[in-house]
């Protein structure tokens, strides 16, 4: 059994105890459960739940782990002959959580 959800504008594949990666949760902590109800796909074996826009009653419950950031990304900008070059980094800030529960209504 999986089901897509969406979670802070991105949808995941949650299976039970898959770990997925998400953007960064500030405001549980690490150990905490959170239920996501925003459930778009459930697949159950044979049978597919698909919803308008969300599946009703159906609901994925994930445990909080740790949060890290990401390997650095360089944008590099350059023009030729014209003495232009910009180098900016970026840290994207992630948090690891692990699928415990999908539930169909």
């Amino acid at each position: 059994m999986y089901a897509v959800v969406e979670y802070k504008g991105n949808q995941y594949k949650a299976e039970k105890d898959a770990v997925l990666q998400v953007s960064k949760i500030s405001d549980a902590k690490q150990g905490d459960m959170i239920t996501i109800d925003t459930v778009l796909l459930v697949s159950n074996g044979d049978s597919v739940s698909v919803g308008t826009p969300y599946v009703q009653g159906a609901k994925v419950t994930v445990q909080v782990g740790e949060s890290f950031r990401d390997n650095k990304v360089l944008v590099f900008k350059y023009k030729s002959k014209k003495d232009y070059h910009r180098l900016h980094g970026h840290r994207e800030e992630y948090t690891r959580v692990t699928v415990k529960d999908v539930v169909l209504a």
